[in-house]
């Protein structure tokens, strides 16, 4: 028998409202229903849960939470890898999720489960991924043609838009501030000399990828003054950039910035776009922050600028590879600050992606366009 409720619902921070700004809706609509058959997939506190069905009646959200592993923090939607299911709560599991007109996150943030899933429940109409990136974990799972043709799988794009916009500027700041070198002079116990610092109100900055995060970016750093240029395949204005420039052309352009924001999902198109030659032509001394993918940059050959001062500074919060390799580079380079794809992480991350997804479900059972539809050519 399928739980329709918890029993032994484990405890959450209460939740408040929102004043999140909508992200932009893909032109895609669904056919309007009545009522909606939601699993919860992955960990989510009874608050939240509550706060969905209050947000969307018309949503029935299944749950059972002794067969999700408990979160360690927020935005742990993967939750504690030392929880197991036995061979019965599996069996439980799997028959609940195959139960779902739509998966409220991707089983075990596992691509071959939610490859299984998708198989076994021709009746799955939308998966909603915690990860704005998720298209990535959708491209994995292998999913025949006739399967993608049927789902619609949306992304938490957006909802973290803010936080690392946030990282990106502080970045961008912390290089023109010379955190390098006042870390050095403080652990060495030193009172130097004065100079000059940089001033971001007279940087030209480029904003690499000018989707939820580079927005965002862009407008806090007018903000402070700075003088933004960001690349998109569109010559649609954006808010706070004074001139957009094709991808193609990052090179041409990327040696007139003081600094560079990377916020490029990981794509295909988008596999090492900050090439050797890119990075090449970087400013002497510039700032680099990457908050998108770390597959965006080479990662080589970022280090042998960084090693050889030709790039003065950079804030990484994401790698070609995760976890970072002990081995790397990186760790030991003075001009570098590491962030273990933390950047994004807030307390208010589950809340904003629960409220996004009764969002969501407001339009697909209104027959409206959806929120951050994935693109199945490109996963994106």
């Amino acid at each position: 028998m399928i739980p329709e409720r918890c029993s032994t619902p484990r405890t959450h921070r209460p939740s408040t409202p929102s004043r999140r700004r909508t992200p932009k809706a893909e032109t895609v609509t669904e056919t309007p229903t009545s009522t909606l058959r939601a699993v919860v997939a992955t960990p989510l506190s009874e608050d939240l849960c509550r706060l969905i069905e209050e947000r969307e009646p018309r949503v029935r959200l299944v749950r059972d939470q002794t067969l999700l592993p408990p979160m360690r923090w927020p935005g742990d939607h993967g939750g504690d890898p030392a929880f197991t299911r036995t061979p019965e709560q599996q069996t439980a599991f799997d028959a609940l999720v195959d139960s779902a007109e739509v998966l409220y996150g991707i089983p075990d943030e596992s691509p071959l489960a939610l490859a299984r899933t998708v198989a076994a429940n021709p009746g799955l109409r939308w998966v909603q991924t915690m990860a704005a990136g998720g298209g990535t974990q959708v491209k994995l799972a292998g999913l025949a043609g006739s399967d993608l043709e049927r789902l619609v799988v949306t992304t938490s794009a957006g909802v973290h838009a803010r936080s690392l916009a946030e990282f990106a500027v502080f970045g961008v700041l912390a290089g023109a501030k010379s955190l390098p070198r006042l870390s050095a002079f403080k652990e060495s116990n030193q009172w130097t000399g004065r100079w000059t610092m940089g001033q971001v109100s007279e940087q030209t900055v480029l904003v690499v990828g000018l989707g939820s995060i580079g927005r965002e970016t862009a407008r806090l750093l007018y903000a402070l003054g700075a003088r933004v240029w960001g690349t998109s395949r569109s010559e649609s204005a954006v808010e706070g950039v004074e001139r957009i420039i094709h991808p193609d052309d990052l090179a041409d352009v990327i040696g007139a910035a003081d600094a560079v924001v990377v916020t490029l999902p990981g794509t295909d198109a988008t596999e090492r776009l900050v090439s050797a030659r890119v990075l090449g032509r970087t400013k002497r001394g510039a700032t680099l922050v990457s908050v998108g993918r770390g597959t965006v940059i080479d990662e080589d050959a970022l280090i042998e600028v960084l090693r050889d001062g030709h790039l003065g500074f950079a804030a990484l919060d994401v790698f070609a590879v995760e976890p970072l390799s002990p081995d790397s580079e990186l760790w030991t380079l003075p001009n570098v600050v590491l962030s273990p794809h933390t950047a994004a992480l807030t307390d208010a991350e589950d809340r904003l992606i629960a409220e996004l997804f009764a969002e969501n479900a407001t339009r697909l059972l209104d027959g409206r366009e959806m929120i951050n539809i994935i693109n199945k050519r490109e996963f994106y």
